[in-house]
């Protein structure tokens, strides 16, 4: 449909595989229904004209605007979906938790933004460096990131993957090495959005005096310590880990994207205490001017003792508390419970649990053999079943238990920078950044993300590449293919690939502006039919005469 509307090809619905043979037959049958015949008439010639009209410009047209519809749907439908499924991956991202983080916004002429944030994501300090071109203030930048990293105990760096990241990036490795003493280690994260969420309204707020171009700083260090705290501010189109995202519905697209970003903010749960108010109208049941409520009753009366006291921020009534209260934690609170996903509903159950073994419920929270020996039947009422016993032993054993995965850094090649420092059979590690229904997108350092073709995921057939990987693994891929005008890199997860023999299209990669292209690479044949997939339309187009000779 995209290169249909570019003027790339011509696309038509054939009735036939003869296409002149099948207008004829599709005619011939309008003639028959209207009882339309040669008969030697003066009116012939123009009533055979009236139903290659009635065919043609009526029937055949609105055919093909019917069926080329329901294909469309279908394709936006399962674009919309992988795009969900890309969001949850990378808001799910593993978070490096609550250490100071140094994050570093590249850039060349107008220098690397620096900030730095401590545990809480709190502004520690900013600063502009220039070790790059014109000025090439190399030495003068490390000592200064050495300065501030001593200053506030910097543990982390987080460098902004868009323009002189790599430049950048070796900027951090000389100064980890320079100065071993302050055990520094880094890491370039995707700094997908950052800049809209710059000069966004919630960005001014939050950060009224600072520099625009130092928000992105801030985000950048943020978002390392929790994406999914950070990404919840930005409007999810914005994150561009989709495929064809401007060619389907937004309204659809936006929908599905919020209710995606909203599920991940619930499984994971929402510490109400420190959470921003961008993340806690994320909850279920919590809208946006309820969510800066509780964000001003904290501020003014302090941190919340319990969950009850939720009740008590204007506007957040009983309805909303048993949507919300599930999701929201209170760390080290009056209650341990309230830490925990156990709903206040279901605090009866534990209770019952509580006065039968003669313990306190910080001594059974944690206690997987106890927890695991006790009988599910026997704390069951007309209100909690056993399956819901059964979750709330489980939550008591993990309680307030993250889903997301443990914090892993990749570690890029020395040396390998640039889409011209690459070689043909080179092995690498990356980290996938995005997944389309063609393959996956490979961050492996050189500005430009390499495409792992669906059919080199894997040396089993994958039908889904999410079947494989997800945005946000590390991965080890072989370097297939290098087109330096077009800037795109083939990749392969099968490392005994032989450059040339791999199999599939992996030619498409990311534009010159480091950006990834979400077209899929040009490719010959007919794609692989999905089992959701719409019926091909000749197919359809058969059925529908089919039904019209029944009637």
């Amino acid at each position: 449909m995209r290169a249909r509307n570019e003027g790339v090809i011509e696309l038509e619905l054939s009735p036939a595989a003869d296409s002149e043979q099948g207008h004829a037959e599709g005619e011939g049958r309008v003639a028959a229904r209207a009882d339309i015949h040669q008969r030697g008439r003066a009116a012939d010639a123009w009533l055979r004209e009236t139903v290659r009209l009635t065919w043609r410009v009526k029937l055949h047209l609105h055919l093909t605007l019917d069926l080329f519809g329901r294909v469309r749907e279908g394709a936006e439908d399962e674009a919309i979906r992988v795009f969900g499924d890309n969001l949850k991956d990378l808001m799910l991202a593993a978070p490096a938790g609550a250490t100071t983080v140094m994050g570093l916004d590249p850039g060349i002429r107008t220098g690397v933004k620096v900030a730095v944030v401590d545990g809480t994501g709190k502004l520690l300090a900013t600063d502009v460096i220039y070790p790059h071109e014109p000025r090439k203030q190399w030495n003068e930048s490390i000592a200064q990131l050495a300065k501030l990293s001593k200053q506030h105990g910097v543990n982390l760096i987080a460098i902004g993957n868009g323009t002189a990241s790599r430049e950048t990036d070796k900027l951090a490795g000389e100064l980890i090495k320079k100065h071993a003493e302050l055990q520094l280690s880094k890491m370039v994260v995707s700094e997908a959005g950052a800049s809209i969420y710059s000069a966004s309204e919630l960005a001014a707020k939050e950060f009224p005096g600072i520099d625009v171009t130092l928000r992105g700083a801030i985000s950048i260090a943020r978002r390392l310590q929790d994406p999914l705290a950070e990404l919840v501010k930005i409007e999810p189109k914005a994150i561009g880990v989709g495929q064809y995202q401007h060619d389907v519905n937004q309204i659809k697209l936006a929908r599905a994207l919020d209710a995606r970003v909203e599920d991940c903010v619930n499984a994971v749960g929402v510490d109400v205490n420190t959470a921003s108010a961008a993340l806690l109208s994320r909850v279920a049941g919590l809208s946006s001017t309820v969510a800066e409520n509780v964000v001003k009753h904290r501020d003014a009366n302090g941190p919340f003792p319990n969950r009850k006291a939720l009740l008590k921020v204007p506007r957040l009534g009983d309805k909303a508390f048993e949507q919300c209260a599930g999701f929201l934690r209170v760390s080290g609170g009056d209650n341990p419970l309230d830490a925990s996903a156990v709903h206040p509903e279901a605090y009866p159950v534990v209770e019952r649990i509580i006065s039968q073994c003669g313990r306190e419920v910080r001594n059974i929270i944690g206690d997987a053999g106890f927890l695991r020996a006790l009988k599910p039947e026997q704390f069951t009422d007309e209100k909690f079943g056993v399956p819901t016993v059964r979750d709330i032993l489980k939550e008591l054993e993990k309680p307030g238990r993250d889903p997301r995965p443990e914090f892993v850094a990749p570690s890029f090649a020395e040396g390998v920078e640039d889409v011209k420092d690459l070689k043909p059979g080179m092995i690498l590690e990356g980290r996938v950044t995005n997944v389309a229904a063609f393959g996956a997108f490979v961050d492996i350092g050189v500005h430009q993300d390499g495409l792992v073709h669906v059919s080199a995921l894997s040396h089993t057939f994958v039908k889904d590449p999410r079947d494989a990987v997800k945005a946000g693994d590390i991965v080890k891929v072989k370097v297939m293919e290098i087109d330096l005008p077009r800037q795109r890199i083939g990749l392969s997860m099968r490392l005994d690939d032989e450059p040339g023999q791999a199999r599939g299209r992996p030619g498409a990669g990311a534009d010159a502006r480091g950006q990834r292209d979400s077209r899929p690479p040009a490719r010959t044949g007919t794609p692989p039919k999905s089992a959701s997939a719409p019926a091909p339309a000749n197919n359809a187009f058969a059925d529908a005469l089919a039904r019209a000779r029944q009637r």
